[in-house]
């Protein structure tokens, strides 16, 4: 089947999440993340960094607005907006500010709003510590629905499973790109996000954000610790409202291999130690 989306190159450029109190949460993005702060409106706060973009709007706590994933030009876009038409997926207008007019989006199973678009050019001249947005991961009652619909659907790359005794699917690893995961999605018993990740580069940044975080009082939720599937560095804080922020390094590179399957267990989420197991 054909790697569409891979083919396009597609990368995750930025996220909207919901807030009930934006303000708040825009504020704490803007100086937990090390991002430029602008209001838009009472209800639309944009936050911008090097390589990191945030919008947050009035809404629900814990709920994802839209996705934005950014292809590398202009025929990757228009392959996959024909392959989505194709698979009978309604095509949708793109809320996104960051995108041309050209951008569409499609919603997956769990009602998430995905849009794809062309970036417009980065006018921003901030500096800050490194760490462009990386990757998202979404919760789910239904993992081989998420995999049909972006590996199926839209043409995601399968690169890694993790898998239950009994063969159900726990987590499923989807890439868009040479990344090892841009879209991942666990097994839960519920459907919203799961987290959302910044990249890092290598360990001394890690460390680096370990620094900023200390500085600022904001205590590590969980790490450092080096995954299994994907054998990144991670280090996860929570924002007020109680979305998982992850940064993360070293991320495995994909150009070709078979995709991998892991025991569901403890190490495979944490080779170094404590490990928060999803189902």
């Amino acid at each position: 089947m054909t790697q569409t989306a891979v083919q396009a190159a597609a990368y995750l450029h930025h996220l909207a999440l919901e807030s009930s109190t934006p303000s708040h949460l825009a504020e704490f993005y803007s100086d937990a993340m090390d991002m430029g702060l602008a209001k838009i409106s009472d209800a639309e706060w944009r936050c911008e960094g090097p390589g990191r973009r945030m919008i947050i709007v009035a809404g629900e706590d814990k709920k994802l607005s839209f996705a934005g994933m950014a292809c590398r030009n202009a025929d990757g876009l228009a392959a996959l907006r024909a392959r989505a038409g194709s698979e009978g997926l309604e095509i949708l207008q793109s809320p996104s500010p960051y995108f041309g007019d050209d951008a569409f989006a499609v919603r997956d199973p769990n009602g998430h709003l995905i849009c794809f678009g062309l970036a417009k050019p980065d006018t921003t001249a901030r500096k800050g510590i490194q760490g462009p947005t990386q990757h998202l991961t979404f919760a789910s009652n239904d993992v081989s629905a998420f995999v049909d619909f972006y590996c199926g659907k839209l043409g995601f790359s399968l690169v890694d499973r993790v898998l239950h005794d009994d063969g159900d699917l726990a987590t499923a690893f989807t890439t868009s790109n040479h990344e090892h995961h841009t879209i991942a999605c666990f097994k839960s018993d519920r459907n919203g996000i799961d987290h959302h990740s910044y990249e890092a580069g290598d360990w001394n940044y890690i460390r680096d954000w370990c620094d900023h975080f200390a500085d600022r009082d904001i205590q590590l939720m969980w790490g450092p610790g080096r995954h299994g599937p994907g054998n990144n560095l991670f280090i996860f804080i929570e924002d007020p409202d109680g979305n998982w922020i992850e940064v993360s390094a070293e991320l495995e590179v994909i150009y070709d291999r078979q995709v991998v399957d892991w025991p569901q267990h403890p190490r495979t989420l944490n080779k170094w130690g404590r490990a928060i197991l999803r189902s």
